[in-house]
C-alpha cells in the first residue's frame, strides 16, 4: 500500500483512500470486481488470511464462494484495490499503473 501511495502522490494523481480492512468492502463491489478481473485476481491466497483458513474454505472456490470469503474477511482482498472509471487495477505494479493511470 505504502508503494501504491507514494507512486501516486509522486505522479500527483489524487485519490480517496477505503481501508477495507477495517471498513470492509460492499458485497456488490466485490462482485463487480470479480466480474471485471475475475476472483483469481482479487483474492489474496498468499496472504495470512486465506492460508489460515480451514482447507474445506480455501477448495472449490468459485466466484461465489470467493465473494463471500472477501465479504466475511475483507483482509483477504488483494491490495490495494484501484478503480478509475472503468479501469480496475489490484496489486502494485509501477509498469501497468504508469501504462494505465494519467
Amino acid at each position: 500500500m505504502k508503494k501504491a501511495f507514494a507512486w501516486l502522490e509522486g505522479k500527483g494523481i489524487e485519490y480517496t483512500f477505503h481501508d477495507y480492512k477495517k471498513l470492509g468492502a460492499p458485497d456488490a463491489r466485490i462482485k463487480a470486481w470479480i466480474k471485471q478481473v475475475g476472483w483469481e485476481h482479487v483474492l489474496n491466497t498468499r496472504g495470512k488470511t486465506f492460508r489460515d483458513l480451514p482447507v474445506a474454505r480455501q477448495q472449490g472456490l468459485n466466484d461465489a464462494k470467493a465473494a463471500a470469503l472477501m465479504h466475511e474477511f475483507p483482509s483477504a482482498i488483494k491490495r490495494p484495490v484501484i478503480e478509475s472509471g472503468t479501469t480496475l487495477l489490484v496489486g502494485f505494479d509501477p509498469a501497468e499503473y504508469a501504462a494505465t493511470l494519467k
